[in-house]
């Protein structure tokens, strides 16, 4: 009797075990977060230029996450594989406004991810479209002397030119 319950508790945590790691596996990909900047910067690929528009402005989930004009860079955060994002775009100054909306599938193996808004306008691949961000190292930090010894920064204070005699007479 004692071995069937032994067996049967087995079993019981084994399959919490792989119910455990079945719930972690599907949170970091249902769950995982993403960080996601819009460009609105002219693109040179396979020998033709992509131009940007006038002005473009960026809506998620109904809130307005970028107002973007020609090299202008907006960001936006999102949970999950695709983005859902609505476009206000007007192509020239004082010209007509026209909005798109699209489902954009993010990669999982990038958190931060650039896309490049003309490119995707045109219709190209994700290879040119699609960078991931990769923050610049910041500036050499460049330490200052210290000087050695000295709390208070008096330096010697003269004391190279007095002698023990001096010291005591005063």
């Amino acid at each position: 009797m004692k071995n069937k319950t032994s067996k049967r508790r087995l079993i019981f945590q084994l399959a919490a075990v792989v119910v455990l790691v079945a719930i972690a596996y599907a949170m970091t990909i249902i769950g995982r977060g993403h960080t996601v900047y819009l460009d609105n910067k002219k693109l040179e690929y396979n020998g033709k230029t992509y131009e940007t528009p006038y002005k473009v402005v960026a809506f998620v989930d109904g809130e307005q996450v970028a107002k973007l004009y020609d090299r202008e860079r907006g960001s936006a955060t999102c949970i999950g594989q695709k983005i859902t994002v609505t476009f206000e775009i007007t192509e020239k100054k004082g010209g007509s406004e026209t909005t798109q909306t699209y489902t954009i599938p993010l990669p999982r193996n990038m958190d931060g991810i650039i896309i490049n808004l003309p490119a995707y306008f045109a219709g190209l691949g994700e290879d040119a479209y699609l960078t991931e961000f990769i923050p610049s190292p910041d500036a050499e930090i460049v330490e200052e002397d210290t000087p050695s010894g000295d709390d208070f920064g008096l330096g010697d204070a003269g004391m190279d030119d007095m002698t023990m005699d001096d010291m005591s007479a005063g």
